[in-house]
């Protein structure tokens, strides 16, 4: 069964069939009339996000205003979540072929790891950034040989890359944390430097999310990968290299979480087993909730990313207010949850009205 497939059985929010002509354009699902919100107009199916974006910054505006409405507040969210906008959108591209990538936050780490622990003993920044994002290559094309060729299911078969590479990382590393002298130089520069006082890391976000954007809503490879979520078995009917196309996506998320381990090393300078964990839940929560948002029923660029500052913007409000430690793995696993529900809502609209 297709990631679509599972939205409309109620499971997640992936995307609609769309026509597989390149020569057609990408059609939008038609949400249905039985949302509540479609009543009052303002776009908010499709934008609710945003007024609820909007309705945090207020609340916790007038809740701390000294601490959250200050301009460092919103750069280091802006920041600190640069890297987990990068991962959520390479997880983007394999989710709207239909298939899962539990491996990127284990990418992330290993790709940090291998820049790091190449500078440490002297190979050089340039072979470190080569080398990890060849480790994010060899990692998709791993994910597709076992997923196309294994016939192993893409949760299950993902899921053992992801402990394989934990492994890898602490075989590296011997558990422990190694660092690099990074100095001020121009590396260190590529994760902490800015540009009109914006972080660097927020551009790469903008420049990635334009990139695939464009891949998905004006380009045949788009309308395939929606096409292959979609329906596999009537693209591959329809002529699609599905198998290719697949493989693509794998590859696609692979290097892209390599890219954003790169940054992350260097932002921080060190490498940990472990730093990579962070950004599974997050990237899936931010890719699924965004699926409610702009094209609901859809994966897609604009929408992840309103999810994951959304989610950020959240998080960061309520540890100003004085909230615990865990509540940001609470609020992004409550958020994941949500998404999936509103994303089965819409799909069962859709059937309704269908």
């Amino acid at each position: 069964m297709s990631i679509n497939e599972q939205i409309e059985a109620g499971h997640t929010g992936a995307g609609s069939e769309p026509q597989l002509d390149p020569g057609e354009p990408v059609t939008t699902p038609t949400p249905g009339s039985g949302g509540i919100l479609r009543g009052f107009g303002f776009g908010l199916d499709k934008f609710s996000g945003l007024y609820v974006w909007g309705l945090l910054i207020v609340v916790f505006g007038i809740w701390k205003p000294d601490l959250f409405l200050t301009s460092q507040n919103f750069r280091i969210i802006a920041s600190s979540q640069a890297v987990a906008a990068i991962v959520a959108l390479g997880l983007l591209v394999p989710v709207a072929c239909g298939v899962f990538d539990l491996s990127i936050g284990a990418t992330v780490g290993v790709a940090e790891t291998l820049v790091i622990y190449m500078q440490a003993h002297h190979h050089g920044t340039v072979a470190g950034i080569a080398l990890a994002l060849l480790a994010g290559l060899a990692i998709g094309l791993a994910n597709a040989f076992v997923v196309l060729k294994l016939h192993v299911d893409s949760f299950i078969g993902t899921l053992g890359m992801s402990s394989i590479l934990a492994a890898a990382v602490l075989a590296i590393t011997n558990g422990a944390y190694i660092s690099a002298p990074l100095g001020t130089g121009t590396f260190t520069k590529f994760g902490q430097g800015k540009l009109f006082s914006i972080p660097l890391p927020v551009f790469y976000m903008i420049g990635i999310g334009l990139v695939l954007w464009w891949l998905l809503e004006y380009t045949p490879i788009g309308r395939y990968l929606y096409g292959i979520g979609g329906n596999p078995q009537a693209a591959r009917l329809a002529g699609v290299r599905v198998d290719r196309i697949t493989a693509g996506a794998f590859v696609t998320s692979g290097v892209v979480a390599a890219f954003a381990g790169v940054v992350l090393a260097a932002e921080l300078g060190s490498g940990d087993s472990s730093v990579g964990d962070a950004y599974l839940l997050p990237a899936f929560s931010a890719v699924f909730l965004g699926a409610t948002q702009i094209r609901p029923g859809r994966v897609n660029v604009l929408g992840t990313l309103i999810a994951i500052f959304l989610l950020a913007t959240g998080v960061k409000g309520l540890q100003l207010a004085g909230a615990p430690n865990y509540i940001s793995p609470l609020f992004n696993g409550a958020a994941l949850i949500i998404a999936v529900a509103l994303a089965a809502r819409t799909a069962h609209s859709r059937r309704k009205s269908s």
